[in-house]
């Protein structure tokens, strides 16, 4: 079986290029430039490459950057009163915190400072209820990518099976609510599930979110499956073995190439949405 490869890049440059043009309308009409700011902690070197990546990509789509650097060092409570400045600073429109942050920092109190309405990445518990209930709000960023993707491919997740690997707050759980929400049937496996493969083997839709590097392999595909890859490991590879796993799947997406510019797209487009809410709002 020759796999369809779901070409990320490809998806999320028309939904940058469409955040650019909706930016550039505002800016247009209120005078003001969307602005989105990023923090980071430390200088981990693949987290510092993340956050310049965004900037140049925001830069790209007319989006304004501010970035604020705190040390290793920095606590929690250095950390909270950054994110609750910019949250009360009227000339940010959307925040990101870099994460994981280094330990002993406590990352969800970090989270939870960043008001709801400038919480573009979609990462505190008013974003999550809002993904599980269906209400207004911002979507995980890597999870709303990864149905964008899927849309783009005509998947209809509908009475489909769909098995997510991983139960991180801001990946596994979402993708699993957003999957629910289109009415898939969401099967939750981790790393205390018996005899994953036999789970995985029933997924019409398997998304991989456990942050091991070809943790999945062919055997734990059904053939024909749709695999999504939201893993990023050392060495570019993802959460999946392609090389085994491809052969069976019906569509795959690509490490790297496939969720990861989906979710910087995401991001940008819901950076540009909230400058817009806030505008109105004043």
């Amino acid at each position: 079986m020759s796999p369809v490869l779901m070409d990320g890049t490809a998806v999320s440059r028309r939904i940058v290029e469409q955040a650019a043009a909706d930016a550039a309308a505002l800016t247009a009409e209120t005078g003001v430039t969307p602005c989105l700011a990023t923090v980071l902690v430390g200088a981990d070197p693949a987290s510092v490459t993340y956050v310049r990546m965004k900037q140049n990509r925001s830069a790209k789509a007319g989006i304004r950057s501010r970035h604020v650097e705190l040390p290793e060092t920095a606590t929690t409570a250095d950390l909270v009163a950054t994110l609750t400045a910019l949250s009360q600073d009227p000339d940010v429109h959307g925040i990101l915190l870099q994460h994981p942050v280094p330990a002993p920092i406590d990352e969800r109190a970090a989270f939870e400072a960043i008001a709801p309405a400038k919480d573009v990445d979609g990462v505190t518990m008013h974003s999550f209820a809002a993904m599980a209930f269906g209400e207004p709000g911002f979507v995980s960023a890597t999870p709303g990518g990864i149905m964008r993707l899927l849309d783009a491919y005509d998947v209809d997740p509908a009475g489909k099976h769909a098995v997510v690997v991983g139960r991180s707050p801001i990946l596994g759980k979402p993708v699993g609510m957003l999957l629910l929400a289109r009415n898939a049937t969401v099967t939750y496996c981790h790393s205390k599930t018996a005899d994953l493969a036999a789970h995985t083997r029933q997924a019409d839709i398997l998304v991989a979110a456990v942050g091991r590097p070809r943790f999945l392999t062919g055997d734990a595909v059904k053939p024909g499956a749709v695999v999504v890859d939201a893993g990023y490991n050392p060495g570019n590879v993802g959460d999946v073995d392609f090389a085994s796993a491809a052969p069976k799947a019906g569509l795959i997406t690509p490490v790297p190439g496939g969720v990861g510019p989906m979710t910087i797209a995401v991001l940008l487009e819901q950076t540009v949405a909230a400058a817009r809410g806030q505008l109105t709002r004043q």
